[in-house]
Protein backbone atom coordinates (compact mmCIF):
# COMPACT_ATOMS: atom_id res chain seq x y z
CA UNK A 1 0.00 0.00 0.00
CA UNK A 2 1.41 3.37 -0.48
CA UNK A 3 2.38 5.49 2.54
CA UNK A 4 -0.03 8.45 1.62
CA UNK A 5 -2.92 6.02 1.17
CA UNK A 6 -1.66 4.25 4.29
CA UNK A 7 -1.74 7.42 5.99
CA UNK A 8 -5.18 8.49 4.66
CA UNK A 9 -6.57 5.11 5.79
CA UNK A 10 -5.40 5.11 9.19
CA UNK A 11 -6.44 8.83 9.94
CA UNK A 12 -10.14 7.98 8.96
CA UNK A 13 -9.68 5.04 11.57
CA UNK A 14 -8.62 7.55 14.18
CA UNK A 15 -11.58 9.53 13.80
CA UNK A 16 -13.56 6.51 13.67
CA UNK A 17 -12.60 5.77 16.82
CA UNK A 18 -12.94 8.82 18.19
CA UNK A 19 -16.32 8.65 17.39
CA UNK A 20 -16.37 4.70 18.94
CA UNK A 21 -14.67 6.02 21.91
CA UNK A 22 -16.91 8.57 23.03
CA UNK A 23 -19.56 5.62 23.01
CA UNK A 24 -17.43 3.55 24.85
CA UNK A 25 -17.38 5.85 27.75
CA UNK A 26 -21.72 6.24 27.77
CA UNK A 27 -20.91 1.74 27.36
CA UNK A 28 -18.48 2.10 30.81
CA UNK A 29 -20.75 3.73 32.70
CA UNK A 30 -24.15 2.41 31.52
CA UNK A 31 -23.28 -1.17 31.43
CA UNK A 32 -22.89 -2.12 34.92
CA UNK A 33 -25.94 0.16 36.11
CA UNK A 34 -28.25 -2.12 33.69
CA UNK A 35 -26.85 -5.38 34.98
CA UNK A 36 -27.73 -3.69 38.44
CA UNK A 37 -31.30 -3.31 37.23
CA UNK A 38 -31.57 -6.00 35.63
CA UNK A 39 -30.42 -7.67 38.54
CA UNK A 40 -32.82 -5.81 40.70
CA UNK A 41 -35.48 -6.58 38.61
CA UNK A 42 -34.90 -10.12 38.68
CA UNK A 43 -34.59 -10.18 42.88
CA UNK A 44 -38.39 -8.23 42.92
CA UNK A 45 -39.70 -11.04 40.32
CA UNK A 46 -38.55 -13.91 42.65
CA UNK A 47 -39.93 -11.98 46.30
CA UNK A 48 -43.18 -11.16 44.45
CA UNK A 49 -42.44 -7.32 44.27
CA UNK A 50 -43.35 -4.79 41.18
CA UNK A 51 -40.30 -4.48 38.71
CA UNK A 52 -38.45 -1.17 38.18
CA UNK A 53 -39.65 -0.48 34.17
CA UNK A 54 -41.04 3.14 34.83
CA UNK A 55 -38.04 5.24 33.44
CA UNK A 56 -36.06 3.20 30.73
CA UNK A 57 -32.41 2.88 30.92
CA UNK A 58 -30.22 1.58 28.28
CA UNK A 59 -27.28 2.38 25.96
CA UNK A 60 -29.76 5.03 24.26
CA UNK A 61 -32.38 6.71 26.76
CA UNK A 62 -31.61 8.58 28.91
CA UNK A 63 -30.32 11.47 27.39
CA UNK A 64 -26.78 12.26 29.11
CA UNK A 65 -26.82 14.85 31.86
CA UNK A 66 -24.15 16.14 34.20
CA UNK A 67 -24.21 14.07 37.46
CA UNK A 68 -23.84 17.28 39.63
CA UNK A 69 -26.77 19.30 38.42
CA UNK A 70 -28.61 16.84 35.22
CA UNK A 71 -27.97 19.64 32.89
CA UNK A 72 -28.83 17.86 29.58
CA UNK A 73 -25.62 17.08 27.12
CA UNK A 74 -26.23 18.93 23.81
CA UNK A 75 -24.42 17.41 20.92
CA UNK A 76 -22.27 20.18 20.48
CA UNK A 77 -21.14 19.64 23.98
CA UNK A 78 -20.08 16.02 23.32
CA UNK A 79 -18.19 16.45 20.14
CA UNK A 80 -15.22 14.04 20.91
CA UNK A 81 -12.34 15.90 22.81
CA UNK A 82 -12.63 19.03 21.16
CA UNK A 83 -16.30 19.87 22.97
CA UNK A 84 -13.66 18.86 26.79
CA UNK A 85 -11.50 21.44 25.48
CA UNK A 86 -13.99 24.53 24.42
CA UNK A 87 -15.65 23.53 27.51
CA UNK A 88 -12.38 23.58 29.51
CA UNK A 89 -13.45 20.65 31.17
CA UNK A 90 -15.98 22.51 33.21
CA UNK A 91 -20.33 21.72 32.82
CA UNK A 92 -21.50 24.50 30.89
CA UNK A 93 -24.25 25.05 33.71
CA UNK A 94 -22.57 24.19 37.28
CA UNK A 95 -18.92 24.59 36.00
CA UNK A 96 -18.18 21.37 37.94
CA UNK A 97 -15.06 19.12 36.64
CA UNK A 98 -15.68 16.83 33.75
CA UNK A 99 -13.64 13.97 34.44
CA UNK A 100 -10.20 13.90 31.79
CA UNK A 101 -10.87 10.03 31.66
CA UNK A 102 -13.60 11.09 29.12
CA UNK A 103 -11.38 12.66 26.01
CA UNK A 104 -8.64 10.19 27.54
CA UNK A 105 -10.91 7.42 26.04
CA UNK A 106 -11.51 8.75 23.08
CA UNK A 107 -8.26 9.66 22.35
CA UNK A 108 -6.84 5.98 23.23
CA UNK A 109 -9.89 4.69 21.22
CA UNK A 110 -8.64 6.65 18.58
CA UNK A 111 -5.17 5.69 18.95
CA UNK A 112 -5.81 1.98 18.94
CA UNK A 113 -7.95 2.26 15.70
CA UNK A 114 -5.44 4.22 14.27
CA UNK A 115 -2.78 1.58 14.42
CA UNK A 116 -5.49 -1.33 13.18
CA UNK A 117 -5.98 0.79 9.98
CA UNK A 118 -2.05 1.27 9.77
CA UNK A 119 -1.42 -2.33 10.15
CA UNK A 120 -4.10 -4.09 8.00
CA UNK A 121 -5.75 -1.14 6.11
CA UNK A 122 -9.18 -1.08 5.21
CA UNK A 123 -9.84 -4.46 5.67
CA UNK A 124 -11.91 -6.81 7.46
CA UNK A 125 -9.32 -8.03 9.67
CA UNK A 126 -8.73 -4.16 10.47
CA UNK A 127 -12.35 -3.73 11.38
CA UNK A 128 -12.17 -6.90 13.06
CA UNK A 129 -9.10 -5.38 15.14
CA UNK A 130 -10.70 -2.84 15.84
CA UNK A 131 -13.76 -4.00 17.02
CA UNK A 132 -11.39 -6.21 19.19
CA UNK A 133 -9.65 -3.05 20.59
CA UNK A 134 -13.28 -1.57 21.43
CA UNK A 135 -14.52 -4.57 23.49
CA UNK A 136 -11.19 -5.29 25.61
CA UNK A 137 -10.92 -1.19 26.63
CA UNK A 138 -14.52 -1.37 27.54
CA UNK A 139 -13.91 -4.13 29.38
CA UNK A 140 -10.88 -3.36 31.34
CA UNK A 141 -12.26 0.42 32.31
CA UNK A 142 -15.56 -1.51 33.48
CA UNK A 143 -13.46 -4.35 35.42
CA UNK A 144 -11.42 -1.71 37.07
CA UNK A 145 -14.48 0.80 38.32
CA UNK A 146 -16.59 -2.02 39.71
CA UNK A 147 -14.94 -5.39 39.46
CA UNK A 148 -17.83 -7.02 36.69
CA UNK A 149 -16.85 -8.21 33.62
CA UNK A 150 -19.91 -8.60 31.75
CA UNK A 151 -21.37 -11.58 29.68
CA UNK A 152 -22.70 -8.80 27.10
CA UNK A 153 -19.04 -7.88 25.83
CA UNK A 154 -16.88 -11.10 26.45
CA UNK A 155 -19.03 -13.28 25.43
CA UNK A 156 -18.91 -11.18 22.23
CA UNK A 157 -15.47 -11.35 22.11
CA UNK A 158 -14.62 -14.58 22.60
CA UNK A 159 -17.12 -15.52 19.50
CA UNK A 160 -16.16 -12.92 17.15
CA UNK A 161 -12.77 -14.29 18.03
CA UNK A 162 -13.75 -18.09 17.45
CA UNK A 163 -15.18 -16.82 13.85
CA UNK A 164 -12.65 -15.08 12.65
CA UNK A 165 -10.22 -18.16 13.15
CA UNK A 166 -13.03 -20.37 11.20
CA UNK A 167 -12.71 -18.03 8.44
CA UNK A 168 -8.98 -17.56 8.05
CA UNK A 169 -9.55 -13.72 8.74
CA UNK A 170 -6.58 -14.06 12.01
CA UNK A 171 -3.72 -16.14 11.48
CA UNK A 172 -4.41 -18.19 14.19
CA UNK A 173 -6.98 -20.94 12.80
CA UNK A 174 -9.81 -22.56 14.19
CA UNK A 175 -7.91 -25.92 16.22
CA UNK A 176 -5.51 -23.33 17.78
CA UNK A 177 -8.19 -20.71 18.69
CA UNK A 178 -10.77 -23.94 19.64
CA UNK A 179 -8.00 -25.11 22.50
CA UNK A 180 -7.50 -21.55 23.44
CA UNK A 181 -10.68 -20.99 24.51
CA UNK A 182 -10.93 -24.30 26.01
CA UNK A 183 -7.41 -23.76 27.96
CA UNK A 184 -7.52 -20.21 28.53
CA UNK A 185 -10.78 -20.75 30.70
CA UNK A 186 -10.35 -24.56 32.17
CA UNK A 187 -6.68 -23.00 33.43
CA UNK A 188 -8.11 -20.18 35.17
CA UNK A 189 -11.27 -21.90 36.73
CA UNK A 190 -8.99 -24.44 38.19
CA UNK A 191 -6.56 -21.56 39.39
CA UNK A 192 -9.48 -20.36 41.37
CA UNK A 193 -11.05 -23.90 42.93
CA UNK A 194 -7.60 -23.95 43.97
CA UNK A 195 -7.41 -20.29 45.53
CA UNK A 196 -11.30 -21.01 47.03
CA UNK A 197 -10.07 -24.48 48.82
CA UNK A 198 -6.57 -23.64 50.52
CA UNK A 199 -8.12 -19.82 51.64
CA UNK A 200 -12.06 -20.17 51.59
CA UNK A 201 -12.25 -16.88 49.53
CA UNK A 202 -12.21 -16.13 45.97
CA UNK A 203 -9.76 -14.71 44.10
CA UNK A 204 -10.96 -13.99 41.05
CA UNK A 205 -14.24 -14.35 39.46
CA UNK A 206 -16.15 -16.06 36.15
CA UNK A 207 -15.59 -13.25 33.88
CA UNK A 208 -12.00 -13.62 34.36
CA UNK A 209 -12.17 -17.02 32.77
CA UNK A 210 -14.36 -15.93 30.14
CA UNK A 211 -11.85 -12.98 29.64
CA UNK A 212 -8.89 -15.01 29.14
CA UNK A 213 -10.49 -17.60 26.99
CA UNK A 214 -11.56 -14.97 24.69
CA UNK A 215 -7.72 -13.93 24.05
CA UNK A 216 -7.02 -17.76 23.79
CA UNK A 217 -9.68 -17.47 20.78
CA UNK A 218 -8.15 -14.21 19.23
CA UNK A 219 -4.16 -15.59 19.99
CA UNK A 220 -4.58 -19.90 19.74
CA UNK A 221 -3.28 -21.71 22.78
CA UNK A 222 0.00 -21.28 22.47
CA UNK A 223 0.26 -17.94 23.58
CA UNK A 224 -2.04 -18.79 27.30
CA UNK A 225 1.57 -18.56 29.07
CA UNK A 226 2.61 -15.55 27.91
CA UNK A 227 -0.76 -13.96 28.27
CA UNK A 228 -1.04 -15.23 31.86
CA UNK A 229 2.53 -14.43 33.18
CA UNK A 230 2.68 -10.63 31.81
CA UNK A 231 -1.04 -9.50 33.05
CA UNK A 232 0.41 -11.50 36.48
CA UNK A 233 3.57 -9.69 36.49
CA UNK A 234 2.38 -6.24 35.78
CA UNK A 235 -0.46 -6.79 38.20
CA UNK A 236 1.45 -7.30 40.91
CA UNK A 237 3.44 -4.78 40.26
CA UNK A 238 0.95 -2.20 40.41
CA UNK A 239 -1.05 -3.77 43.48
CA UNK A 240 1.99 -3.63 45.51
CA UNK A 241 2.47 -0.15 44.05
CA UNK A 242 -1.08 0.79 45.60
CA UNK A 243 -0.75 -0.80 48.38
CA UNK A 244 2.41 1.21 49.35
CA UNK A 245 0.41 4.43 47.98
CA UNK A 246 -2.65 3.64 49.88
CA UNK A 247 -4.58 3.38 46.74
CA UNK A 248 -5.74 -0.07 47.01
CA UNK A 249 -10.04 0.38 47.57
CA UNK A 250 -11.60 -1.33 50.64
CA UNK A 251 -11.39 -4.83 51.04
CA UNK A 252 -7.59 -4.74 49.42
CA UNK A 253 -8.21 -6.11 45.65
CA UNK A 254 -7.29 -5.43 42.70
CA UNK A 255 -9.50 -6.51 39.71
CA UNK A 256 -7.37 -8.81 37.98
CA UNK A 257 -9.18 -8.14 33.91
CA UNK A 258 -7.50 -5.24 33.40
CA UNK A 259 -4.32 -6.30 33.52
CA UNK A 260 -5.61 -9.56 31.25
CA UNK A 261 -6.37 -6.85 28.83
CA UNK A 262 -3.03 -5.08 28.84
CA UNK A 263 -1.53 -8.51 27.96
CA UNK A 264 -4.12 -8.84 25.13
CA UNK A 265 -3.19 -5.42 23.48
CA UNK A 266 0.49 -6.46 23.99
CA UNK A 267 -0.65 -9.25 21.90
CA UNK A 268 -2.91 -6.92 19.19
CA UNK A 269 0.96 -4.39 18.89
CA UNK A 270 3.17 -7.38 18.87
CA UNK A 271 1.66 -10.72 17.35
CA UNK A 272 1.59 -13.84 18.57
CA UNK A 273 4.92 -14.71 17.54
CA UNK A 274 6.92 -11.82 19.50
CA UNK A 275 4.63 -12.87 22.77
CA UNK A 276 5.99 -16.12 23.15
CA UNK A 277 9.60 -15.22 21.94
CA UNK A 278 9.03 -12.79 25.05
CA UNK A 279 9.49 -15.78 27.70
CA UNK A 280 11.39 -18.04 25.47
CA UNK A 281 8.39 -20.23 24.01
Amino acid sequence: MPLDLQWFTASVFAVFGLLIGSFLNVVVYRLPKMMERQWSNECAEISGKPRDEATPFNLVVPRSRCPHCGHPIHWYENVPVLSYMALRGRCSKCKANISIRYPLVEVLTSGLFFFCGWHWGATLQGLLWCAFSAMLLALALIDWDTTLLPDDLTLPLLWLGLLAAAMNWTPVGLNNAFWGVVGGYISLWLIYWAFKLATGKEGMGYGDFKLFASLGAWFGWQTLIPIILMASVIGAIIGIAMKFTTGLREGGYVPFGPFLAGAGFAGLFLGNNALQRAVGL
